[in-house]
């Protein structure tokens, strides 16, 4: 993964992580991501592809090792704070990414959070939800909503908050083909460099172009 340093959006060299008491997850791991790059990342259940984006969003801490992420080193708190206003994490579980009574408050929160006004946050809610297929979701609650369309709300919090970087964890899981070929078009015409972690080989050879495996703690080019 040599790439040209001014390129490099996402540094990672000689990350070590474990749980407590458990074996080392990601041993001595390298990983970056470039401006314009697209990977996909797949491997076993609980070998840690997860846990590697958790610690890009500093929602864990590793062990050892450095992260250089938008060209600055990244090690505590105050570090990610940037980090998460450029990178949109997409969680696998939707209930996780969900917190608000409704979808229009969801997907409005990251645009305020990014001190967006009321009516830039207005437009930028309504042109999300479209470019998804959700055009009448916007009052809708999000407890009520199917699995999938918890997911088509997920992915619209991030996009909505028009991240330089994406790192969607199982994007596609739940969601009927025709929705999936949607969320692959708006990938492939965007901008963005991002990472997609997902079983779907599918999807991913239509939305990447570089594949990864992660196995025994360390990424390998497939």
């Amino acid at each position: 993964m040599m790439k040209a340093k001014h390129n490099v959006l996402i540094n990672l060299k000689n990350i070590t992580f474990n749980y407590p008491a458990g074996t080392p997850l990601l041993d001595k791991l390298n990983f970056s991501l470039s401006k314009g790059e697209r990977i996909g990342l797949i491997g076993s259940n609980g070998c840690g592809k997860t846990t590697l984006f958790h610690i890009i969003m500093g929602l864990l801490k590793p062990l050892g090792g450095e992260m250089e992420i938008f060209s600055k080193p990244r090690t505590n708190e105050p570090d990610f704070q940037e980090v998460r206003e450029k990178i949109g994490l997409l969680f696998q579980d939707a209930d996780d990414q969900l917190f608000c009574p409704t979808v229009e408050e969801d997907v409005a929160f990251g645009p305020l959070n990014l001190r967006k006004s009321h009516d830039e946050t207005k437009i930028i809610v309504k042109e999300t939800l479209e470019n998804l297929g959700l055009t009448g979701f916007a009052r809708k609650v999000t407890y009520h909503l199917s699995g999938g369309e918890k997911k088509l709300v997920s992915l619209a919090t991030v996009l909505a908050m028009k991240p330089e970087v994406l790192l969607l964890d199982e994007p596609t899981t739940v969601l009927d083909d025709s929705t999936t070929e949607r969320i692959g078009k708006i990938l492939n015409n965007s901008d963005m460099s991002y990472a997609i972690i997902s079983h779907d080989l599918a999807f991913l050879k239509k939305t990447t172009k570089y594949l990864y495996r992660l196995n025994q703690g360390q990424i390998q080019k497939v």
